[in-house]
């Protein structure tokens, strides 16, 4: 079943590009958790790798908010259901990722936080404290770039669900203008024709009306004259 879309293909290539973006976001994710735990000091992180996931995931969610009113639209009722299960699937899949990649933001900002607190606590005064501290002060700048990123991806995201949302009720509604517009517009044609109808009653009503005046005047006289 290929359903197309205006700018964006047809229902199979939308979810043929969620699912190559879930491959991507996957192994992303994936990389993530093995610089991690690549190293005895709790691992390293790439904000520009993570950055890229989230935003993969995202698009993931604004493909399948597209999806999901593509799917709905299928005439045939098995084709529907069919798209309805795979769209769900790709859904869920993104959130699982979404859920992991947040859980090693929390990681990663507790791996800097604790970090910091360490190099505080020795107190040292040579340059290699301060390298460390400006290392993870780095980090963590990158970090919270990275955080305001993905919120900003998330704002995105929100406001192009509210956007679609809006033009399918705005859809709906025109759908209900038209139907009640030619409900009237038959509500019209059937009174014009009623009225025309009751016109030509009218019209019978009044000439026999005036044939039985005159047949009655017409008898009278006859039976006047009859019985002088």
């Amino acid at each position: 079943m290929a359903m197309a879309v205006e700018g964006g293909g047809t229902l199979s290539e939308i979810y043929q590009s969620a699912k190559k973006l879930l491959l991507r976001a996957r192994d992303g994710v994936e990389k993530l958790e093995r610089l991690e735990s690549s190293t005895s000091t709790g691992g390293y992180d790439s904000p520009e790798l993570s950055f890229a996931v989230k935003k993969d995931i995202s698009q993931i969610q604004s493909l399948c908010v597209e999806m999901d009113r593509l799917w709905r639209s299928i005439a045939d009722k098995s084709q529907r259901d069919l798209w309805k299960r795979k769209v769900e699937q790709v859904a869920e899949e993104a959130e699982s990722l979404k859920e992991s990649l947040d859980k090693y933001f929390l990681r990663n900002q507790r791996r800097i936080n604790e970090a910091r607190e360490r190099a505080e606590l020795l107190g040292r005064a040579n340059g290699e404290s301060s390298h460390i501290l400006r290392i993870f002060d780095e980090e963590a700048q990158a970090m919270q770039s990275v955080r305001n990123s993905s919120r900003m991806l998330q704002e995105s995201f929100a406001t192009g669900t509210a956007i679609l949302a809006k033009y399918a009720e705005q859809r709906e509604h025109l759908k209900k203008a038209q139907r009640k517009a030619l409900d009237v517009l038959n509500t019209v044609g059937l009174s014009n024709s009623v009225l025309r109808l009751i016109e030509r009653r009218n019209r019978v009503d009044t000439w026999i009306k005036y044939v039985g005046m005159v047949s009655t005047v017409v008898i009278l006289y006859f039976f006047w004259r009859w019985t002088r």
